[in-house]
């Protein structure tokens, strides 16, 4: 009979301490309290530079607060439609979408499904009809505040409150956008640690400014998120901490990790929440849902 000899587990090296960090870091999570908003919070999230982490830091941001018990909804206002998809939702022409709550006054309530992976996790999603819908507006009566007009008759007619909504708006500055600045309460910029993050932020800034001033005088820049974050790197470093003297009250604390996980999650039709609740994406994620969850207590 063959021997095989038992090596002990070697806990000094990085990815041991890594594991353990992880462990500790979830146990931390799952008895932490995300305290329940007393009335619905309402971000938009948005960043005129593409690629930055806009829609994959909605949806893992939402289920990470409806993995904490709390019920949000998710409303895709760019027409790629990539929160509908990464939240299992088929991207379909025949169902009934966001477009037809802005264009034709559908009630969202007739919109509104469940993602796949959690009932307290709600999609209103978009399809390739929301790509005609910048010109459609322009048009409508009101149509600065057709998505407001749209969550206030939703959130009236529920039996059940929702803690929070998430718009992801397209990396533009349209009618659609515009839509969502009116209709929220506070703004969500993801910023990337990479060469030129800060590119374009002051244009958004102005714009938001814009909105207050003239259509929304509620609405903050409330949340700054850091993403793709490499602490190997001398330049993540530097961003970082330049952001955080500029925008020192809304930056979290949390950075995003550049992470393999958070990346192949939505291709499997899931927040990485779901698909590796256990990774260093993940649990990143609901660090960061907890910060917004205390900021708004």
């Amino acid at each position: 009979m063959f021997h095989v000899e038992q090596f002990p587990f070697d806990n000094t090296t990085p990815l041991a301490n890594e594991l353990t960090q992880n462990s500790q870091r979830r146990a931390r999570l799952d008895a932490a309290h995300f305290p329940r908003p007393r009335s619905t919070r309402i971000f938009t999230v948005t960043n005129q530079k593409g690629g930055v982490g806009k829609t994959t830091s909605t949806v893992n941001l939402a289920a990470a607060l409806s993995k904490a018990g709390l019920a949000v909804l998710v409303i895709d206002l760019d027409p790629q439609g990539n929160a509908t998809t990464a939240l299992g939702i088929e991207n379909r022409n025949d169902r009934l979408s966001i477009y037809d709550a802005l264009v034709n006054d559908v009630p969202l309530d007739k919109i509104v499904v469940p993602s796949a992976e959690d009932a307290r996790l709600l999609s209103a999603p978009a399809n390739l009809d929301l790509a005609g819908a910048e010109i459609e507006l322009v048009s409508l009566p009101a149509r600065e505040h057709r998505l407001l007009r749209s969550i206030d008759a939703y959130l009236q007619a529920r039996d059940e409150p929702i803690d929070y909504i998430f718009i992801d708006c397209p990396p533009s500055l349209g009618l659609l956008t515009v839509n969502a600045f009116v209709a929220a309460r506070e703004v969500l910029i993801p910023i990337q640690c990479e060469y030129y993050a800060l590119e374009g932020l002051s244009q958004l800034l102005a714009n938001i400014d814009r909105i207050k001033q003239h259509l929304n005088p509620e609405l903050t820049l409330s949340t700054i998120l850091l993403t793709m974050y490499d602490s190997r790197t001398r330049l993540a470093s530097e961003v970082a901490a330049q952001v955080r003297e500029h925008f020192p009250t809304q930056t979290l604390t949390t950075a995003i990790p550049r992470a393999v996980r958070v990346s192949e999650a939505p291709s499997y039709g899931q927040s990485v929440i779901a698909y590796d609740p256990g990774s260093t994406g993940a649990l990143a994620y609901r660090e960061s849902a907890l910060e917004i969850a205390r900021k708004g207590n």
